[in-house]
């Protein structure tokens, strides 16, 4: 099995540091497949492709504990895709983390890809272009013939893929990882919990959006309902799919109910409505999940988004629409790009400002960085602030013991820790505190989500 990967970026030897393979040595490794060499056919300034070679071991793999490949069945034909994306996985790891000390802001930089494989399987010569065209590749997947000498023989099961597009590498590595063997819709070993686990961190800031993240799950999953509805009720908690798409990853119909990502908007909607703002900051917005609803609310009469990431502000304006508002909707919503730990002038004299799941993204070093520019510099009438409720993550059967709710997450804390700290920033910043539950709550456990408003007190 053969993958290429070719930029035009300059130069574009840049991607060896990228791939932290070196583009003058070809190098094998060891993939739990067999041998996965990697070389690169071309590698100048104005061009480079890196090749990714599997070279599988039949006999090796169905001797593999975790296999589940019938003993002296040729794999080739039926697994080809999840083979390719172990090896992808395995020997591009720290590419796919989107690590490059040598050329960090590389790493970050989105660049021309082409990526070509000459032979994968696919029920449906349109399916690639269904699952790659949303995240923004150019697809051009060519049905294989049977045998080109007989034509009345009609397509084999397998197409040639070429994808171009802009990315970064690590978001391309990721996508690959994810429907590479979503394509062929088998795997060649068991599939359990961990791969719940797989899938969301390869597709997390793309799949809660994708348009076919129900087909993608359900294919990824080996069509396994508790382990696919498992997957959509994370992303659901993380990334705010909606809660129907639970039922329709199922084959039959599941009462599924609202989702928790949907009960805390609703209820930072609550708290900012009673506090009577019409100005409101949507602080660390995403990609605009929150900032749907805040819009669609007439009493808000401006609504600010703001984000550190650029990437995540496209997102949210595509989400919103900017662009096909009418004008006097238009001038009730903007974007801005801005970091929560420095002080921003632009920022100051809003009615509130939410911070909806945003703490606990911050090293807890960054936290008074982050008050001083939200509750000294901005200092808004009101703050809404919501986190996990980390007694409450026993409840979560697919939460791993002592696991975060999300990989980005740098702590979680507990009823009393974020008690404490709510307590001292209304201390020094002159702020009021209520604290809600947010979501099913446990007698002793709390609910899974915290709410604290904090209302600025009457300056003397």
């Amino acid at each position: 099995m053969l993958l290429t990967m070719t930029t035009t970026h300059r130069p574009a030897t840049d991607l060896g540091f990228l791939l932290h393979k070196h583009p003058g040595r070809a190098q094998s490794f060891p993939a739990p497949s067999g041998t996965a060499h990697v070389f690169y056919p071309r590698a100048d300034e104005a061009a480079c492709t890196a090749a990714l070679l599997l070279e599988v071991d039949p006999v090796g793999l169905v001797r593999g504990r975790a296999s589940s490949l019938t003993q002296y069945v040729n794999d080739r034909p039926y697994v080809a895709g999840s083979l390719l994306a172990v090896a992808l996985g395995s020997v591009f790891r720290t590419a796919m983390n989107g690590r490059c000390d040598a050329r960090p802001e590389l790493a970050a930089t989105a660049i021309p890809l082409r990526v070509e494989v000459p032979a994968l399987g696919s029920p449906d010569a349109a399916l690639p272009a269904a699952l790659f065209e949303p995240l923004g590749w150019a697809v051009d997947s060519t049905a294989v013939p049977l045998d080109p000498a007989e034509p009345s023989w009609g397509d084999s099961r397998y197409v040639t893929l070429v994808l171009t597009g802009e990315l970064r590498l690590a978001d391309a590595l990721k996508q690959l990882y994810v429907l590479l063997p979503v394509l062929d819709g088998s795997k060649h070993y068991w599939i359990d919990q961990d791969e719940v686990d797989k899938l969301l961190r390869a597709g997390e800031g793309w799949l809660a959006a994708h348009p076919e993240r129900e087909l993608i799950t359900r294919r990824y999953l080996g069509r396994s309902r508790p382990l696919a509805r498992s997957a959509l009720e994370r992303l659901a908690e993380a990334d705010d799919v909606p809660e129907e798409a639970l039922d329709n990853a199922l084959d039959g119909p599941v009462a599924a109910p609202p989702s928790l990502a949907g009960q805390r908007r609703a209820a930072v909607l609550a708290a900012l409505k009673g506090s009577g703002a019409r100005r409101v900051l949507d602080l660390g917005c995403g990609e605009g999940a929150l900032l749907r609803d805040l819009v669609r609310e007439p009493s808000f009469t401006e609504v600010l988004g703001v984000d550190v990431s650029s990437r995540a502000l496209a997102v949210a304006e595509r989400r919103l629409h900017l662009d096909t508002l009418s004008d006097r909707a238009r001038e009730r919503i903007a974007l801005r790009q801005s970091s929560l730990t420095y002080a921003d002038a632009e920022l100051a004299g809003y009615d509130a400002a939410v911070l909806m799941e945003v703490v606990e993204h911050l090293e807890e070093d960054r936290l008074p960085a982050l008050e001083q520019a939200v509750f000294e510099a901005a200092r808004p009438g009101a703050v809404v602030v919501t986190t996990p409720n980390s007694e409450y993550n026993v409840l979560f059967e697919s939460l791993a013991p002592n696991a975060f709710r999300h990989p980005d997450h740098r702590f979680e804390w507990t009823r009393a820790q974020f008690r404490e700290w709510a307590g001292g920033v209304g201390s020094r910043y002159g702020y009021a505190i209520v604290h809600l539950p947010v979501g099913p709550e446990d007698p002793a456990l709390g609910s899974p989500t915290q709410l604290a408003v904090f209302t600025r007190k009457q300056e003397a």
